[in-house]
């Protein structure tokens, strides 16, 4: 099968070369600067209505909409990220922030570029990016030459103007709870300037994090012939928070250009939860504390006419120390505290370089590769009452060297259809030592094939063939805890990377300017699916279980509603329908694959107010949820009725005041605990958790100066 994997995405990438080679068209791609790094997708673009109302069509690719200033003027934006939020029919990805920079980053380019570090966001940079450096906003829809789509269907180039600017921005932000809830307060401070083709900016952050299902409720646990053998009020909380600096600088060098980013930070996280009755008190506490830092360099040049050449290195650490502990008195007696500590330090180091070639206007040949090496080194310990419990790797230390050498061809066969065709080979070494000594060596082939047509104005069809390898979670290497539900996990030293047959369609239509309806079938062929799998000793850990299937059903609708009678709304519904299947480890049956949802259906509508300078929406969640599905227990949470409204006056240009209420009325969480492993597994006790969200508000003020 590897041989035919190569071999079809080789062909599919001469085929695409070869056919674009007879292109008599030689126009080159328009640019901010003419350089590479700043490359902009769109040609031409035609006006397809009134700019504040409906995007530009590129006018020689079909599937590149344009965004000028104008159409999102009535929102009175304040940084790029306001400007990118409204954008009909797309929503950020900031990227899975794991292993590797293919893949890992988001669907969001500056000036056709991705940022410095995989780390420093999409959003990072479009939330420190003024709103009026912005000359456009490009949506390109199933890719574009010389655009490099990592894998997205849909990205947004945000193209930005020259010129001379010196601007800052301050925020403050508050999360606050009722009924006793950790309220929690932050801020930052953004300073950016710009002087022709330099930039440059530093960034003070004090960020705030916090969980939307804390509250009060009741734990009741039944055995298993029904018997009520506790029943438990319950109450919980968590947060965190974040200090960190960083700093950013763009400009020429040496006949290219050079972008930079450093960082580092510090963040905490604290939780606890606790249950009482009568006769018992249980309560269990989490904390940790993180140190970490990066630095990302990213070097752009021409080489040639036509011929550029990109270079990345990116470098990032972190070391933390956690420990949990579960506390236990029942009748009066206490029993022996349980006792969970970790601390570590992890790295990533990565080299990319990318050379590419504009055969032409319509074709983009690109060639590169990319050297990894990742390291976690943990040392975790397991007590109770103080004494010792020996875990499978409780102690170790995870590094893999990885390369990957990768090829790509775009081709704009005409206006209407853009083909894209590669080919990535990976070569992996993952090595385990300190508990358990393990050594395995990989090699996988991965070819790409996308396909956007655009048979007539407003309607795309986009087509995508692709084998992806999942990211490993060096963690689940390691032993690890959760207390809270009296369960401890062993490491496991055999995990390899998930693979993932991917074929997907997606039909997309535009209307009444700001508009859109898609609908996308996916289908997955999984291979090694990682989930939860048997140890020795009555523990389990995370594995490979066997193959599965997902297929994925996607809606998204946006429907402006000026044509209805209300002026400046719009009405949003989006949902991915899952579908899951793997074969169980335990019970040998058919189950659903752990921590994927099966649907969360998000419906909202929003409204501009010119008249008052308000912005006001409110989001229905009406059913989300999702299981994990272990060897000795299952655990599935459902919630309804989540409610966001929310309301943001911008009385000057400069001034943005925004809060919103979060709600949610149904929370729940059903803990099946089986008494043995096997096909007909009897049932210990069943644990039913009522929760009631404590109701939260989010207030930010934002200055720009």
């Amino acid at each position: 099968m590897m041989t035919k994997t190569a071999l079809l995405a080789t062909a599919a990438t001469v085929l695409l070369a070869i056919g674009g080679s007879v292109q008599a068209a030689e126009t080159p791609l328009t640019s901010e600067t003419g350089k590479p790094g700043d490359q902009a997708a769109a040609v031409a673009p035609v006006p397809t209505g009134p700019t504040s109302q409906a995007p530009m069509d590129d006018a020689t690719q079909k599937g590149v909409l344009v965004f000028t200033p104008d159409f999102f003027a009535a929102n009175r934006p304040n940084t790029a990220q306001d400007m990118v939020n409204r954008v009909p029919g797309f929503t950020i990805q900031d990227g899975s922030g794991t292993r590797g920079f293919e893949g890992a980053v988001g669907n969001v380019l500056i000036n056709g570029n991705r940022p410095a570090s995989k780390n420093d966001t999409g959003s990072n940079v479009l939330n420190r990016t003024p709103a009026n450096r912005v000359e456009r906003i490009e949506l390109i829809r199933g890719g574009a030459p010389g655009v490099d789509m990592q894998g997205y269907s849909v990205v947004v180039n945000v193209v930005l103007k020259k010129g001379v600017s010196h601007q800052q921005i301050a925020t403050w932000n508050a999360a606050l709870f009722d009924h006793g809830g950790h309220d929690v307060y932050g801020g930052s401070y953004q300073f950016t300037a710009t002087n022709g083709d330099r930039s440059w900016g530093v960034t003070l952050s004090d960020g705030i994090g916090t969980s939307d299902s804390n509250g009060p409720g009741r734990n009741v646990r039944h055995d298993g012939t029904g018997k009520l053998i506790r029943d438990e009020a319950f109450s919980n909380d968590g947060w965190g928070g974040g200090r960190s600096i960083r700093g950013n600088w763009s400009g020429p060098l040496a006949g290219g250009k050079l972008e930079a980013t450093g960082r580092f930070g510090r963040n905490d996280w604290h939780e606890w939860s606790e249950l009482t009755s009568p006769t018992s008190l249980r309560r269990s506490a989490y904390a940790e504390e993180s140190h970490s830092g990066e630095l990302g360099l990213t070097y752009t040049r021409p080489l040639a006419p036509k011929w550029a050449l990109e270079t990345r290195l990116i470098h990032s650490f972190e070391n933390f120390d956690n420990a949990e502990t579960s506390d236990q008195t029942l009748n009066g007696t206490t029993s022996d505290q349980q006792r969970f500590v970790a601390d570590g330090d992890s790295s990533e180091s990565i080299f990319r370089a990318l050379l590419r070639h504009d055969v032409s206007s319509a074709l983009t040949l690109e060639a590169g590769g990319e050297g990894a090496y990742n390291m976690l080194d943990v040392t975790q310990a397991y007590s109770v009452g103080g004494v010792g419990v020996p875990l499978p790797s409780a102690s170790v230390k995870v590094e893999e060297l990885r390369g990957e050498a990768f090829s790509k061809a775009t081709w704009r066969v005409n206006p209407k259809l853009t083909l894209e065709g590669g080919l990535r080979l990976e070569t992996s070494t993952i090595k385990q030592s300190g508990d358990a000594d393990n050594k395995k060596s990989f090699f996988y082939a991965k070819p790409r094939f996308l396909a956007t047509w655009t048979p007539m104005a407003d309607n795309q069809v986009r087509v995508r063939f692709e084998r992806e390898l999942g990211q490993l979670n060096f963690n689940d290497f390691a032993a690890s805890s959760d207390l809270d539900d009296e369960t401890v996990y062993g490491g496991n030293v055999e995990l390899k990377p998930e693979q993932r047959w991917i074929s997907e369609v997606t039909y997309e239509r535009r209307f009444w300017g700001q508009g859109v309806v898609s609908i996308g079938y996916r289908h997955d062929e999984i291979i090694g699916v990682i989930d939860r799998l048997p140890l020795p000793d009555g523990l389990s850990a995370v594995g490979n279980i066997g193959d599965g299937t997902l297929d994925r059903l996607s809606l998204n609708i946006v429907v402006p509603t000026d044509k209805l009678g209300v002026k400046g709304g719009r009405f949003t519904f989006k949902n991915d329908w899952n579908k899951t299947h793997v074969t169980d480890p335990t019970t040998g049956l058919g189950r659903r694959i752990s921590k994927v949802r099966p649907t969360q259906a998000n419906i909202g509508f929003q409204q501009d107010i010119v008249s008052w300078k308000t912005q006001w929406g409110i989001t229905w969640l009406p059913l989300l949820g999702q299981g994990v599905y272990d060897v000795d227990q299952t655990n599935v949470w459902r919630g309804s009725r989540y409610y966001e409204a929310f309301a943001e006056y911008k009385p000057t240009p400069t001034l943005a005041i925004r809060a919103q209420v979060t709600i949610w009325d149904d929370f729940t969480i059903r803990r099946t605990v089986f008494a043995n492993r096997g096909r007909d597994r009897a049932i210990a006790f069943v644990e039913d958790r009522t929760i009631d969200p404590r109701t939260m508000v989010n207030l930010r003020v934002r200055k720009t100066f």
